[in-house]
């Protein structure tokens, strides 16, 4: 009896932390990028959905995005199609965008929706060609080659970047009930199909929304300083410094490139925090020291 008085007591004591929190995000819409190894992995997976659906049950409006690059890089190879990768992009022709899409806005995304939709919530599979929700421009990359130190464009084919989003589908799901699992795939308005970086189209998705938050859900804690530990929150100022004196490095660059456009497209914070964490949705959101390091303007 008295084990499930504590119970009792510390379900209550929780709930009585996480209140503030959710009248705080009430109404407000969360965008969470969900991908890396927690999608990989059926237990986090359903912790997934149990957050997102107790998102929604808050009053909040959650909107998810996600990846699949090695579920693409698995389906290629049992096709016989070898990946190259230019850059640390996936070089996609008119053949591999067709089974990115398959992939993308096809198995994975009905998977997400299906788990979701198990938890008592109503969601919605889409990518950026749904109610011409997102139109995206040929990607321009450049890189310095090692041999010459001459800047040279890469050529990714099918590899895009998101250049207008229009939020009017959104609005109608969020007034709807509905949750949207969005996959990075979009048209051009020259009539081809783009593959997109989740990370990026998450981005621009929650910037034309003015997203309260913008969740990257990844394999790491967050941002580390240069003893390891984790950076609980930084301007974008202090993200530049850390990247200029090289604390940030290697593939964390990219990512707080993103979320630093993401504040600039007009969110209102973005986290880094580590996907592979039972519940680290509602950590981050719903408690006092979050889970991962925010980046505010």
């Amino acid at each position: 009896m008295a084990d499930q008085h504590n119970t009792a007591e510390q379900q209550a004591s929780l709930l009585a932390e996480a209140l503030p929190f959710m009248q705080a995000y009430e109404n407000k819409t969360v965008v969470v990028k969900y991908g890396g190894h927690a999608m990989g992995n059926p237990e986090l997976g359903r912790a997934f959905a149990r957050d997102i659906a107790l998102l929604k049950q808050s009053g909040i409006n959650p909107i998810v995005v996600h990846g699949g690059g090695p579920q693409i890089g698995r389906m290629l190879s049992s096709m016989g199609i070898e990946s190259r990768f230019e850059g640390g992009l996936r070089v996609t022709d008119q053949r591999t965008v067709e089974i990115v899409e398959m992939v993308l806005a096809g198995s994975i995304n009905k998977e997400i929706v299906a788990l979701i939709n198990a938890e008592g919530e109503w969601a919605i599979g889409l990518c950026g060609k749904d109610g011409n929700m997102v139109f995206a421009e040929k990607a321009k990359k450049t890189v310095i080659d090692p041999d010459s130190n001459i800047e040279k464009v890469l050529d990714l084919g099918f590899v895009g970047e998101p250049v207008e989003v229009d939020r009017t589908l959104l609005d109608l799901l969020a007034r709807s009930e509905m949750i949207p699992v969005i996959a990075p795939v979009a048209p051009g308005r020259d009539g081809h199909t783009y593959n997109i970086n989740a990370d990026t189209f998450a981005g621009a998705i929650a910037g034309a929304l003015s997203a309260s938050r913008l969740l990257f859900l990844t394999d790491v804690p967050g941002v580390l300083d240069k003893s390891g530990q984790l950076i609980k929150e930084l301007s974008v100022a202090e993200a530049r410094a850390l990247i200029k004196d090289g604390t940030i490095s290697g593939g964390m660059i990219p990512k707080v490139e993103t979320c630093i456009e993401a504040l600039e497209r007009g969110v209102e914070g973005v986290v880094i925090l580590n996907g592979k964490t039972e519940h680290a949705v509602l950590l981050e959101l719903l408690t006092e020291h979050g889970a991962g390091t925010l980046i505010v303007r």
